[in-house]
């Protein structure tokens, strides 16, 4: 199956698809339905892939879209520094290897933009990420421990390569 995958630029025809699978994705650690909070991700999706400080990587395996990666410079931030907006893997598409080609390829464009600290957000009862994450290397952001009440985890990554 490796050999059929490629990681690439998102383009901007395939928004939908993304959102599609963003919503399949999110579906999986809400186990009362992915809640509405008024967030038109279809728009969302089209200003990431079109945001020329961002990136929006995909894997795509036969021609589908399998896994999505969405990352930029926050402002405020060092330049150094990345975040990672968004990273998805389709749940039929899950352990078979999409996930860590994809993050590997965000850690190659990182390594090439100058990039040294990775920092993410993943929600507190999504434990198949957070497992997957720390399998990576990502830590809980000693410098930003959750709020109580927070559903959301920072964490961070020294981007050094894999």
């Amino acid at each position: 199956m490796t050999g059929a995958r490629v990681i690439r630029t998102a383009l901007p025809a395939e928004a939908q698809d993304i959102t599609a699978l963003h919503a399949r994705a999110r579906a999986t650690y809400y186990p009362d339905g992915v809640p509405d909070d008024g967030t038109d991700w279809l728009a969302g999706w089209r200003r990431a892939i079109e945001r020329p400080d961002g990136h929006v990587l995909c894997a795509v395996e036969h021609g589908r879209i399998v896994g999505i990666a969405s990352f930029r410079t926050a402002e405020g931030a060092p330049a150094d520094t990345v975040y990672l907006a968004q990273f998805h893997v389709d749940p039929d598409r899950w352990r078979r290897g999409a996930g860590r080609a994809l993050h590997s390829a965000c850690v190659e464009e990182w390594l090439a933009d100058g990039k040294r600290t990775a920092h993410l957000s993943v929600h507190v009862d999504n434990d198949r990420a957070r497992a997957f994450y720390a399998r990576l290397g990502w830590v809980p952001d000693p410098e930003n421990p959750p709020a109580p009440g927070d559903h959301h985890l920072l964490l961070v990554y020294r981007v050094t390569g894999e």
